[in-house]
């Protein structure tokens, strides 16, 4: 068959998928997919005289952010990094891409995520996969013993995305980490206090903090007859407990990781518990837990890890759950999650938009999570010298998911500027006295604009502070230059007073009035 009809036909086809798609409401990163297609299709065939057309779409597992989101954004960041400067923390920076050999190993299963770079000039590198392992190089490749850090930047996990989730492939993570040696469960305690803080302080709903320890894991395991050689693979199914039912759990222990029915069956016993601190002291008694010395030893942290937490006035939101995994490999001790009790769709999504019940996009999975990792600094040391570390990671793409649907559903106005003056007149041909007026409030460190016109009407200059928010307006008019004044309104009450121009008062009444 001619080349060209074969292609005409396969144009014909995809459209065909196109329309299915969108007949069926399919997700928008679903449609843009096969769009793309068609367009690459409806290229080739157009030869060499045709104008390439370029498909206007973000790469999948990432969006863009408009200045409405962004603002939201910042206050969200703004306000965790406010906790973590409380606290003490001091930040760091560290490249988007490591050595793969730095990253390879340290991640367990999660490590086939990592996305790979080409041969860069005889480098192997990777993009960061997250925060934590980049820290724990940087504090071994520059001989740091004792420090307490906070750093904001983006990670990239080559993953399926549920974007309606708040899961992308290229995201933010906000960690806070305290390395150093010190007395068993201060700073873990205070790790799960700033999580707490945080998620209060966000106000994005009622919150659990789960807390288990690596060590009672490995216990359990050991005492219900999981071998050795398994007890990675086993704690990676466990930590499916929060998207599986047990019974989907159990399955895959047996028929795809070789678990014996028996031993299953002794788990599942276990990762139904949940309590405080009576809990870690009746596991102490458990004539099972008792065999398995590291278990204890977990155990033992718990029930001081608690007597901290009552201290910090926390143990409301935190619940000792055994069914609580978290599957990167480097966790050698305490382990925790912050998760969501309750949560909308996100905004913006498919389902919310096309009416598919909420249940269905209700879970946006954990919002913080975090835990011990002893081992992880010796790993990178060329003497294997040990440095403890705890740290936390705050979730901020499905924080922010949550808090982006909750100022579209309540219609809040969310200001994109911080401006607090906008310079206007009443008059024409006073371009040049508005220019010179806004110098002085730019120098007087002053947030403050003009309209790029050299005669724009009063009327559209006030609906440009009510549609931006901006709380104020100097007015200059002929009289106004005359009498050396200026005229301020404030926007929403429209209040007026003549204020000197050469006046303190002038600021004074800026300042105050700015903040309405």
């Amino acid at each position: 068959m001619d080349n060209k009809a074969e292609m005409q036909e396969a144009i014909k086809i995809q459209g065909e998928v196109v329309r299915k798609l969108k007949s069926e409401k399919a997700s928008k990163d679903q449609i843009d997919e096969e769009v793309a297609k068609l367009l690459a299709l409806k290229a080739q065939i157009g030869g060499d005289n045709v104008k390439h057309q370029f498909v206007l779409k973000t790469a999948k597992g990432t969006r863009d952010y408009n200045p409405k989101q962004m603002a939201i954004r910042e206050r969200v960041f703004s306000t965790i990094i406010g906790c973590f400067k409380r606290h003490g923390a001091e930040t760091i920076d560290t490249p988007v891409f490591e050595l793969k050999e730095t990253l390879t190993g340290k991640y367990g299963e999660d490590s086939k995520l990592i996305y790979d770079l080409k041969d860069q000039g005889g480098e192997l590198l990777s993009l960061r996969y997250d925060l934590t392992v980049p820290f724990a190089r940087y504090l071994a490749m520059n001989k740091i013993t004792n420090i307490k850090r906070y750093h904001i930047a983006k990670v990239y996990r080559r993953d399926n995305p549920a974007m309606t989730r708040g899961r992308y492939r290229e995201f933010y993570q906000c960690d806070f980490d305290i390395a150093g040696q010190y007395d068993a469960m201060i700073p873990d305690a205070e790790c799960l206090k700033i999580v707490h803080d945080i998620l209060s302080e966000l106000d994005l709903g009622d919150f659990r903090i789960k807390v288990n320890d690596r060590r009672i894991l490995d216990g359990m395991f050991a005492v219900c007859g999981v071998p050795d050689d398994k007890f990675r693979t086993i704690c990676s199914t466990v930590d499916k407990l929060d998207k599986m039912p047990w019974e989907d759990v159990r399955k895959e222990m047996v028929t795809e990781k070789g678990l014996s029915e028996e031993a299953a069956d002794q788990i599942g016993e276990y990762v139904s518990l949940q309590g405080g601190m009576e809990l870690a002291e009746r596991l102490l008694q458990d004539q099972k837990m008792c065999r398995s010395k590291q278990a204890c030893a977990g155990l033992s942290d718990i029930k001081l890890l608690f007597s901290y937490l009552q201290l910090f006035q926390v143990t409301d939101k935190v619940v000792f759950d055994l069914s609580l995994a978290r599957g990167l490999d480097y966790y050698t001790g305490i382990i925790y999650e912050g998760v969501l009790t309750q949560a909308g769709v996100a905004p913006g999504s498919t389902e919310a938009q096309n009416g598919t019940p909420a249940e269905e996009s209700v879970s946006v999975g954990s919002v913080a999570g975090g835990g011990r990792y002893d081992g992880l600094v010796g790993m990178f040391d060329p003497k294997g010298r040990k440095v403890p570390c705890v740290g936390v990671s705050i979730g901020i793409e499905r924080i922010f998911s949550i808090l982006e649907q909750k100022a579209e559903a309540s219609a809040e106005k969310v200001r994109t500027t911080e401006v607090q003056v906008m310079v206007a007149s009443a008059q024409k041909n006073l371009l040049e006295e508005r220019l010179r007026l806004l110098t002085e409030l730019w120098n007087a460190g002053i947030k403050a604009e003009v309209m790029y016109k050299k005669n724009p009407k009063l009327l559209s200059q006030l609906q440009h502070c009510e549609e931006s928010g901006i709380p104020l307006v100097a007015i200059l008019g002929e009289q106004e230059l005359k009498d050396g004044v200026v005229k301020l309104r404030v926007v929403a009450s429209r209040e007026e007073v003549r204020v000197q121009r050469t006046d303190d008062l002038f600021d004074h009444w800026m300042g105050d009035k700015s903040k309405d």
